[in-house]
């Protein structure tokens, strides 16, 4: 199997997802259903369709998607099976810092503020 996403890779959505993600919500058929849901939801909280224009973008912008939909993916892998992770606090903190990361990505790409180099070109 391929990796299907546009924003991120299966690896990088592990990388988030810590050492406690199962194998069964690590494998790949499961990352491309995570990835899919993270990146539609990026679009609509967004109001940009960034799956239409990713090739466009400056590097900039994508690293903010590929955090922003890694860290998303990586809360569906986390919060899939708690039995593999060490406890259930450890579970909790992973979803945790993912989801404050997911949000702080959405606002930098709704609001920008001072990242002009964010825009769209």
């Amino acid at each position: 199997m391929v990796d299907t996403g546009i924003f991120a890779t299966t690896a990088e959505i592990l990388r988030h997802a810590g050492l406690g993600a199962s194998a069964v919500s690590s494998d790949e058929a499961y990352t491309n259903q995570f990835i899919a849901e993270a990146e539609s939801w990026i679009n609509i909280l967004t109001g940009v369709n960034y799956s239409n224009t990713y090739a466009t973008l400056n590097a900039d912008k994508k690293e903010i998607l590929k955090l922003a939909a890694s860290v998303f993916a990586a809360i569906g892998v986390a919060k899939y099976d708690f039995k593999t992770y060490g406890s259930h606090r450890e579970q909790e903190n992973i979803i945790n810092i993912n989801w404050q990361i997911f949000t702080l990505c959405v606002k930098v790409l709704t609001k920008g503020g001072k990242t002009d180099f964010l825009t769209l070109a």
